[in-house]
């Protein structure tokens, strides 16, 4: 079985596949292969365009791939904000209904009614940004912002982490926190170095809205009984 995940930028894909590092390994003992692909090869400012490609034109791209491999499965993990790119949404749920819509008029426009590829497309989302996780990685954070483990951060935000707002989304709190200590947020690599320390399902926890349904999509895999 393959699984591939379409997430925004070349960071997302980068830390995930550096916090996922276990999960995806177990995963690969058990024959399931899972891959993440940037719907933009490099990073454009907060979501840009990158989001945009990942809700108009994955959609279309995972059909082709659904048909193409029956064993496969497709999920996009699109940040939640900036909010209505694309199409009207604020919410994760309508994030997701917009995302289905569009993968359905696709499978419409291309003659399909095909249940078994419906069934196999999933959406997911980082509530707000990716830097939801890297704000709930604290003692990986103060380790990279130079802190001890009993200092406090110099601001605060909204607890629980997934629980930011778009006027404040969590990659301008990083991006403060940054500033604070005179050093500049970049986000390929900060990103990636902080989440490679931590532990996922200790993120899941505290993430448990949407980051958690992810983790548990990803863990629960199993392939079917006719390849066992």
């Amino acid at each position: 079985m393959k699984v591939i995940v379409y997430v925004e930028g070349k960071s997302d894909k980068l830390a995930m596949e550096s916090l996922l590092k276990d999960l995806i390994e177990n995963q690969q003992f058990q024959g399931i292969t899972i891959q993440f692909f940037a719907a933009k090869g490099s990073d454009n400012q907060r979501g840009g365009d990158a989001k945009k490609e990942l809700l108009e034109v994955i959609p279309k791209k995972a059909i082709n791939v659904l048909k193409n491999n029956p064993d496969s499965i497709v999920a996009v993990i699109p940040d939640l904000y900036p909010p209505n790119k694309g199409f009207p949404h604020k919410t994760y749920q309508e994030l997701k209904a917009g995302i289905i819509a569009k993968f359905n008029q696709e499978l419409t426009q291309k003659g399909l009614n095909d249940q078994r590829l419906i069934e196999r497309f999933k959406v997911f989302c980082f509530k707000y940004d990716l830097e939801t996780l890297v704000l709930a990685s604290e003692t990986q954070l103060k380790t990279r912002l130079g802190l001890r483990k009993d200092q406090n951060f110099p601001i605060s935000w909204t607890i629980p982490v997934e629980d930011q707002n778009h006027d404040q989304p969590p990659s301008r709190i990083v991006e403060r926190l940054f500033k604070e200590y005179n050093k500049t947020y970049q986000k390929t690599v900060d990103s990636t170095l902080i989440l490679g320390k931590a532990n996922y399902q200790d993120l899941a926890e505290r993430c448990p809205q949407c980051f958690k349904p992810f983790v548990e999509f990803l863990e629960n895999l199993s392939l079917p009984q006719e390849d066992l």
